[in-house]
């Protein structure tokens, strides 16, 4: 097999109830209840449905001891109705919560940011060596012990990482970034291979694609430098809803998958969370279609980073290639002439083509099963002959329905945009509109980071700490902000998602209470707890009070 070529990385096995997750099972997919964990009759008749849907492993949250005994009544009810999908607990800043909840559920989730450490103040603070070990000692001393509980209750763990809620203590060493996240990660599952308890599946999620994919990719180089093979859960936090949420989930967890990293994933979208599943069911079969491809033979160019990769460097061509922002062929106006060829073509065959032509640009489709394999492999032997071509990717979605369109091009386009091989891209869907296809263009580009053509929305899927209305409320602050260029609005649930999940927000719109919200400007709170009702006319005023407004 080539280095392009679909494989699933090896992994471990981890037992959570009936499910087994890891490269020898399929790839598994999961949701998360939005009703209170109090409320059992919801959240079991919420669970029965995310099971039906599809789902291998549902997650609720649980702040307290109180949610976590909950839990174990939700679990029984559903038993007795004959629905057997594992339960996960969600535990944020309670380490009671989660020792309560190792004796009711399947598995628990708890969040290395502020399992053991305090929570995060965004303080700068500094820790002598002496100090920052004895810290790391506070772990294994909280850790271990809830480990131990777990493995006699045959209870699996979750290590979550998020980008947003990383411990001051990460935070004083390697700052907000992939290596803090990993750092994070790491830290307990030390402990975990010193208690020899395998049972373990990790996540580290970001809203940010590049930040999510980019860390995934040091973490699987983490463990195996220490030589662990844990299963990882891929997830893009706060990925929003509708076609944006779908785009935003396909470009970071596609990217993933095609990589063969990921064992189980869950599109998190501010919908209803059954609506999560035929998403993530659609993503997955997708990309696992495509062990049965044939192979697709060629190598990385010298010098190129496949944890890190940087953007190919290419001579511009018109406003093609070079420092140009990617174009959308059919929606700008591309000042370069096209040489149309098929990654198929033999790789010599291609080096000789584009070097004939100078001064053109290279139209690059694919109709193979693997095609982000198939052009990634013709761009990287032009690289590595020196051709500075520049590239458009032109891939046909025709004949499938919009829904899939929308997850199958922001899988592929996304995957060879963060590889950074890519100066434009050609989506042709004959059953889409022109409008709605270069809009789903724009906002896979937006989505992979490489040009801003809108406002960004970050909204989490909600849960039962959300105490208003999110979807409502998601929809709302888009239909008053959507026409303003460049922002990064967040509408965040609970203090558990925002301020921390929304760290590279320009504003931040967060649940503080029931009915009440907070507006943040970046990090910092600007109001704090006033009544739902006013707070999106609130949030206008600070955006027109920071002269970022404009009538729509």
């Amino acid at each position: 097999m080539s280095v392009f070529d679909y494989k699933r990385r090896h992994t471990s096995t981890t037992h959570v109830g009936q499910v087994a997750i890891g490269s020898g099972h399929p790839i598994r997919l999961q949701s998360m209840n939005n009703t209170l964990t109090t409320d059992v009759d919801a959240s079991v008749s919420q669970a029965l449905r995310i099971a039906d849907a599809g789902a291998d492993i549902d997650r609720l949250t649980a702040q307290g001891v109180r949610e976590a005994l909950c839990m174990g009544q939700i679990r029984s009810r559903l038993r007795e109705q004959g629905c057997h999908i594992p339960l996960v607990a969600d535990i944020h800043f309670n380490p009671k919560a989660a020792f309560a909840a190792a004796e009711q559920v399947e598995k628990v989730r708890i969040n290395p940011g502020n399992f053991v450490d305090p929570g995060r103040v965004f303080a700068k603070l500094e820790y002598t060596d002496e100090e920052y070990a004895r810290e790391i000692r506070k772990i294994d001393d909280t850790f271990g012990p809830f480990l131990e509980l777990c493995r006699k209750n045959n209870t699996a763990v979750r290590i979550g990482v998020n980008h947003g809620s990383l411990s001051d203590r990460i935070m004083s060493r390697y700052g907000d970034t992939p290596a803090g996240m990993v750092e994070s990660a790491m830290e307990f599952l030390r402990v975990a291979r010193r208690h020899n308890f395998t049972d373990i599946v990790i996540s580290i999620k970001a809203s940010n694609t590049v930040v999510m994919v980019t860390t995934v990719r040091m973490l699987v180089k983490a463990m195996e430098a220490e030589n662990m093979n844990f299963p990882l859960h891929l997830g893009v936090t706060e990925a929003g809803d509708g076609e944006d949420g779908r785009v935003r989930s396909a470009v970071g967890i596609g990217t993933l998958l095609a990589e063969g990293i990921g064992d189980t994933i869950r599109v998190s979208l501010s919908e209803e969370p059954e609506c999560e599943i035929p998403v993530a069911r659609e993503l997955v079969d997708y990309i696992t279609s495509r062990e049965s491809a044939p192979s697709v033979s060629g190598s990385f160019a010298p010098g190129y980073d496949p944890v890190t990769p940087r953007k190919r460097d290419t001579e511009a061509v018109g406003n093609v290639g070079g420092t140009n922002l990617p174009v959308v062929v059919g929606y700008d106006t591309v000042s370069a002439p096209l040489i149309e060829a098929s990654a198929s073509l033999p790789h010599s065959r291609l080096v000789e083509i584009a070097r004939s032509e100078p001064g053109k640009v290279l139209l690059l489709s694919s109709s193979h099963p693997n095609p982000v394999a198939e052009i990634s492999a013709a761009i990287h032997a032009l690289t590595a002959a020196n051709c500075r071509i520049p590239v458009i990717a032109r891939l046909d979605y025709s004949g499938i329905s919009p829904e899939k369109t929308v997850i199958r091009a922001s899988a592929d386009f996304g995957a060879l945009l963060l590889n950074g091989l890519l100066d434009g891209i050609c989506l042709v869907a004959s059953q889409i509109e022109s409008s709605a296809r270069n809009r789903l263009a724009l906002g896979i580009l937006q989505a992979a980071r490489c040009r801003i053509s809108r406002t960004e929305f970050v909204s989490c899927p909600g849960c039962g700490r959300t105490l208003f209305d999110l979807q409502s409320t998601v929809k709302s602050v888009k239909e008053a902000t959507s026409h303003l260029k460049g922002l990064k609005i967040a509408v965040m649930g609970c203090i558990v998602n925002g301020p921390g999940e929304m760290a590279d927000a320009d504003y931040g719109y967060v649940g503080a209470g029931v009915g009440n919200v907070s507006i943040y400007r970046g990090k910092t709170p600007v109001e704090k707890n006033i009544p739902s009702d006013i707070a999106l006319e609130r949030l206008i005023a600070l955006l027109k009070a920071d002269g970022r407004w404009v009538e729509p």
